[in-house]
């Protein structure tokens, strides 16, 4: 695993080893975060970015080495925490990463104390396939105050999962499939 572009690009990046009976971090391929960053284009240029079940931090410093401002990566397992620390330095993407954990199943209220004063621009969201967390998740962001309003949320999941056409203020405008991954793209409506 890979950055694909910007100014790191072509660093690698450590992922997670397979532990049986541990819950799994699942590294989006290559070829899909690159499909993915080729539709979000210029939008990641100084971005203010919120990459939630981070695993090893590949959208946030995707979305780093392409221009964004800043990233906030939260994740809540240990092993995920330890691969995006390592991840960030070896990219020397340290100005501008925030990494916390935290239970997101347990609530988003405390990304308002995170956020820039009128919110983050870009949410990447990539829960454990097929637990209903996406879903969960992307009501509670499409709820919040902590969003810009032109803010892009895409929600990585099963491609045979059904995510919501609407949650909250986010609407769907588009939807991806590569392989077993499929992309849902949220706006905010208004």
């Amino acid at each position: 695993m890979r950055i694909i572009g910007g100014k790191v690009r072509g660093r690698r990046l450590i992922t997670p080893k397979a532990m049986p009976g541990k819950d799994p971090i699942r590294p989006t391929s290559d070829r899909a975060r690159e499909a993915l960053f080729n539709i979000i284009g210029h939008s990641v240029q100084e971005a203010h970015v919120l990459d939630l079940f981070a695993g090893t931090g590949a959208f946030g410093l995707e979305s780093l080495s392409r221009g964004a401002a800043s990233a906030v990566f939260v994740d809540n397992l240990q092993t995920s925490l330890s691969l995006i620390k390592k991840n960030i330095e070896i990219c020397g993407l340290l100005d501008g990463s925030v990494v916390v954990r935290r239970d997101l199943t347990k609530g988003l209220l405390f990304l308002e104390d995170l956020a820039r004063s009128d919110g983050f621009d870009l949410v990447f969201l990539d829960p454990p396939y097929g637990k209903n967390m996406g879903a969960r998740v992307l009501s509670e962001l499409g709820n919040s105050s902590f969003l810009h309003q032109d803010c892009i949320v895409i929600a990585e999941e099963n491609a045979e999962e059904k995510l919501p056409e609407q949650a909250g203020a986010l609407g769907l405008f588009d939807k991806r499939k590569y392989g077993e991954t499929g992309f849902w793209f949220y706006r905010i409506q208004v």
